[in-house]
């Protein structure tokens, strides 16, 4: 059996390992290639201060690179004996390098070990969420220019109220996903911290340089308080959650919309047959499966804030093993995200919408407030136009000019989507790359 970095010499109850490991092995695969790149970090600075010799930190690179290459080949795994990637890579230095292998954990626990790959793995997570909702952001812009000139009906209470457009309704959830993204920038920044050498949370006799470290792993600024160095356990998971649920309910609310606007009682759009589904006796269906499980799914990730507010509520200062559990919300729910931004930029291809929808006299009664501002602009004060149009429509009397006159910013007729874009380049700007 391999042997433990905490080993005393004593060996734990196999079933209290097995509750306490969990599924860790398997969650911290994805932390593999982060756990080598701290170790790099953590070597070289090692070296710097007189911990290791220049042969010795030679000989460990060289332990490393072989490890990363395994990574990138798809050949590595954490064996089963062996409790966490921390132990396996040790492990497997130890192996191959004898005793220089052990040297590798001067200076620092598997506390901040564990918080400076989540560092980086939520690092990297967090700029492949945000260019995910870019590609979704792009396509939703683009359709907003191609149909600005193609009208709807805008809704207030679910009751027909004004004229609006596709170009309107597109270019809103384009925008909105900005807004998503300044919160998911506020995570980054969270995230873009370095925790290594804050040790167990006490800091360490070692004279570490933590700067150094720092700038290795290309971190912005560093967790000077080692308290609050561990402290950001979970911090950082719970920001990036809150950003992940604003995202989700955004897309969530998207995927709604198709949902309804796609029923035979709204019929605003369509999806090609083959991006729907059947019925098992009704052979006319034609359902918008896609949009409902993107609808389910975006709605059970907005109770991610809550799962991990739930899970760090009242842990006084220092590190607990709770904290272990996070992984397993919160990797997750930025993968399951990520498939559900894909399958929206997917699917906004092949969305058809509908060009004559307010030919229908139905819609007739969207065009009041056009017709009472005519009015007012014209010299009739405000409340007798709303009177007198109002006893038109009740009349049934009411004839609308179905004229349009919007040049205010992000109206129909001026939608700026120059400048939404520009808040987007502004925004993606932030995530350091």
């Amino acid at each position: 059996m391999a042997t433990k970095l905490w080993d005393k010499g004593i060996e734990p109850d196999r079933m209290i390992e097995e509750y306490t490991v969990g599924n860790d092995r398997e969650l911290d695969m994805r932390l593999a290639k982060y756990d080598v790149e701290g170790s790099k970090a953590h070597i070289r600075m090692l070296e710097s201060i007189g911990l290791l010799t220049g042969e010795e930190l030679k000989t460990l690179l060289g332990g490393l690179d072989r490890i990363a290459d395994m990574i990138e080949r798809g050949e590595f795994s954490i064996e089963e004996d062996v409790e966490d990637i921390h132990s396996q890579v040790e492990l497997m230095l130890t192996r191959e390098l004898g005793d220089v292998g052990k040297k590798i954990h001067s200076g620092r626990s598997r506390n901040d070990q564990i918080l400076v790959d989540i560092k980086l793995f939520m690092r990297d997570e967090i700029r492949a969420i945000a260019r995910s909702v870019e590609a979704v952001f792009d396509k939703l812009i683009t359709c907003s220019d191609r149909y600005k000139d193609v009208l709807m009906p805008g809704y207030t209470h679910l009751q027909i109220a004004m004229p609006s457009s596709f170009g309107l309704w597109f270019g809103a959830y384009a925008e909105t996903f900005v807004d998503d993204l300044q919160l998911l920038a506020a995570a980054y920044r969270i995230a873009d911290q370095n925790p290594l050498g804050s040790a167990a949370g006490y800091g360490s006799s070692f004279p570490l340089d933590r700067t150094m470290t720092t700038r290795l792993l290309g971190f912005a600024d560093l967790h000077y308080n080692a308290v609050a160095a561990q402290m950001s356990r979970g911090k950082t998971e719970r920001a990036t959650a809150y950003a992940v649920a604003s995202i989700a309910s955004t897309l969530g609310r998207f995927a709604m919309d198709v949902c309804l606007f796609m029923s035979q009682n709204f019929g605003f759009i369509s999806l090609p047959p083959e991006f729907t589904t059947g019925s098992s006796i009704m052979p006319h269906k034609q359902n918008p499966d896609v949009f409902e499980v993107m609808r389910g799914k975006c709605n059970r990730l907005q109770s991610v804030p809550n799962e991990i507010s739930l899970l760090t509520t009242n842990l006084p200062t220092g590190y607990h093993r709770d904290l272990q559990l996070l992984k397993d919300i919160i990797f997750p729910a930025t993968e399951e995200l990520k498939r559900s931004l894909a399958m929206c930029d997917f699917m906004l291809d092949h969305i058809k919408v509908r060009t004559d929808i307010l030919d229908d006299s139905k819609y007739d009664t969207l065009f009041t407030v056009e017709d009472v501002n005519r009015m007012t602009l014209s010299g009739v004060p405000f409340r007798e136009a709303y009177r007198s149009i109002g006893l038109a429509v009740k009349e049934g009397t009411y004839k609308p000019t179905r004229e349009l006159h919007h040049t205010h910013e992000g109206s129909i007729g001026n939608l700026c989507n120059d400048k939404i874009r520009l808040k987007m380049r502004k925004v993606m700007s932030q995530f350091g790359e």
